[in-house]
């Protein structure tokens, strides 16, 4: 039997390139989205009940591998990039179907206004990610007590410490807004994950890295284990010798 799958709507989030994306859902709670709904799922009454749950399961298409096809073994960043796995082993986006899920906060429902949308938090997704499906978490089945998680047993701790700049702070503040909600805490929260690539984490000397959120690009240094924010600046300012997102 073969089925074709059109997506139900998209999200939009604050991550508009892969690098810097936290690698599990709910690891960054202050990472907020939209799901925004297209035609005929917008109708409210495909809604109706789901305001009682906390979290969803959202299913999705990795819309930015490219061209990329599916690997029978992948590298997980949990293990440092350094061990290969089977891809069934992993949460790898480059898989058969590239299909993806995450459990995600629900913070409310909108509808009116010709849309209808779901607000969501810990995202952990590319913005304008194609959504194939929304189904409720229910914590009696999908927390399994005694579950046993291989080679990610625990979450991951805080790898960095983040400090901001006099100046970078004050940038953060001035550009904070309903859009960009809880910006430094958000920024903090990110970096102290450290979404540098594995090969850098060990880099003995101090280098300077940038990640794009929301419209602005963000520019912090590490030395050791601190990261030092230098800039909250508009995207496209001139990136002052960093490396670009992602080297």
């Amino acid at each position: 039997m073969h089925a074709t799958f059109k997506p139900i709507g998209r999200l939009r989030s604050c991550f508009t390139e892969k690098f810097g994306i936290p690698r599990q859902a709910g690891l960054v709670p202050e990472a907020q989205g939209v799901i925004e709904l297209h035609p005929p799922y917008d109708r409210s009454e495909a809604l109706e009940g789901l305001e009682g749950f906390s979290h969803i399961w959202v299913l999705y298409l990795f819309h930015g591998n490219g061209e990329a096809f599916w690997r029978p073994k992948v590298r997980p960043p949990r293990l440092g990039g350094n061990r290969a796995l089977g891809v069934f082993a992993t949460r790898s986006g480059f898989r058969p179907n590239p299909i993806g899920m995450s459990a995600l906060q629900l913070v409310g429902l909108e509808t009116g206004g010709g849309s209808t949308r779901l607000r969501v938090a810990g995202v952990d997704l590319l913005d304008g990610t194609p959504v194939l499906d929304i189904k409720p978490y229910l914590p009696y089945a999908d927390r399994i007590e005694g579950a046993v998680g291989g080679y990610a047993a625990e979450a991951p701790g805080e790898a960095l410490v983040v400090a901001f700049d006099p100046a970078a702070r004050e940038q953060c503040r001035r550009l904070e807004s309903p859009r960009r909600p809880e910006l430094l805490r958000l920024i903090t929260r990110l970096l102290a994950l450290d979404p540098r690539p594995a090969y850098r984490a060990g880099e003995p000397c101090r280098r300077g890295f940038g990640m794009r959120l929301f419209d602005l690009d963000i520019r912090w240094e590490v030395d050791g284990r601190r990261a030092r924010v230098t800039a909250v600046v508009a995207a496209g300012e001139d990136p002052g010798g960093h490396d670009a997102p992602g080297d």
